[in-house]
């Protein structure tokens, strides 16, 4: 399945939000626990990790195109997975 910009935007829009996890064709993933850290594009997207010192602050971002996105799974507990 190709992932788009309006397949992504819908999930992370999911009342109550669920954390997730990213999988890449390359097998990299990315876990998402705030939603606020993932910055939709037309092309691309951008996932944020977030400072230990404070979550809420980007410590880092990678940039994504939407055709290297395989996978959208739920993180029951995201703590299990930091």
């Amino acid at each position: 399945m190709i992932f788009t910009a309006d397949d992504i935007q819908t999930r992370l829009r999911r009342e109550p939000f669920v954390p997730l996890r990213i999988v890449t064709t390359t097998g990299q993933t990315y876990d998402v626990a705030d939603p606020k850290m993932v910055m939709i594009g037309t092309r691309s997207l951008f996932v944020g990790t977030p400072s230990i010192e404070n979550p809420a602050i980007v410590e880092t971002a990678s940039q994504l195109q939407y055709s290297v996105v395989t996978e959208l799974r739920d993180l029951i507990n995201p703590l299990m997975y930091c």
